[in-house]
């Protein structure tokens, strides 16, 4: 019987090495490709300098030199969409969060978080649609500011949910302890229950950003894109995941797909690994 017992719990474990071994593969087979044939696009002028022309790319690949230029315009409207997003989306969504956190059983609250979960699960595309038609219509064009409604409305959800299920693990004594000293609701879940999940609401929040980083359908709705580095918010923007889209689309910047893509790649893993450092040290 026990033998029989050690076959099974041999078999089991087995099975289950190998399984996480096959899904394992796509994901390293995906990471081998891209850094592969990438890595050496990773140079200076990469990240300083602007799109080339297809001109310039086609006159460089039929003298046999590497494509001129980068990705900086990507880079730089990226980080200012991102930005414009996060400014408005991460408040909003921690006091969102906080309200369904303390009114699970409140019927609006029980709608909201409803509501939550459809807009979490809305394509990207069709965010992109109502935004060029909330925003791009009546400022009459494409712009950054649109393209950082689009990323807002997506990282809401993301944040709205880590926020609420964050704070429902906490110890109900935590709150009980800041009410007997005297606090309000409100005090208490600003000065106590806030900072006590701290953790857990950082990692939500740079989940959500590397969730968008990537988002490509919005951002054609709505940013457009610029072949020019530009700092106008009210101005056409493009951003890295519009780059790769141009680039696939043009033959003779092709090669300029695994630099970006590569780039993408390690800015959301620095990211998920600094989320991670930091909850870990806060919970400490």
């Amino acid at each position: 019987m026990i033998k029989k017992r050690l076959a099974k719990d041999k078999i089991i474990f087995w099975s289950i090495c190998i399984l996480a071994i096959l899904t394992a593969v796509p994901l390293l087979a995906i990471l081998g490709e891209v850094f592969f044939r990438g890595y050496d696009q990773l140079t200076w002028s990469f990240f300083t300098e602007p799109t080339p022309t297809a001109y310039k790319a086609m006159k460089a690949i039929e003298a046999g030199e590497p494509i001129p230029g980068g990705i900086a315009n990507g880079i730089i409207g990226t980080i200012l969409m991102l930005g414009m997003a996060a400014v408005v989306a991460i408040p909003m969504g921690i006091l969102c969060g906080a309200f369904l956190a303390e009114n699970s059983k409140n019927r609006f609250a029980q709608t909201v978080s409803y509501l939550t979960d459809l807009l979490q699960g809305t394509p990207s595309v069709i965010i992109g649609i109502i935004t060029y038609v909330w925003v791009v219509v009546p400022m009459k064009g494409y712009s950054a500011i649109a393209g950082s409604v689009a990323l807002c409305i997506m990282m809401m959800p993301l944040i709205i949910r880590s926020t609420e299920e964050t704070l429902k693990i906490l110890p109900a004594s935590l709150k009980e302890a800041g009410l007997a000293l005297g606090g309000n609701r409100a005090r208490v879940m600003m000065k106590v229950q806030l900072p006590a999940a701290f953790g857990g609401i950082f990692t939500g929040v740079l989940l959500a950003i590397s969730r968008v980083i990537g988002e490509t359908a919005p951002l054609m709705f709505t940013a457009l894109g610029c072949s020019l580095i530009r700092w106008s918010i009210d101005k056409p923007m493009s951003a890295v995941p519009l780059l790769i889209w141009e680039f696939f689309n043009d033959p003779n910047l092709q090669d300029l797909i695994w630099g970006a893509s590569l780039f993408l790649l390690l800015f959301v893993l620095v990211l998920n690994i600094t989320a991670k450092y930091i909850a870990k040290k806060w919970n400490q």
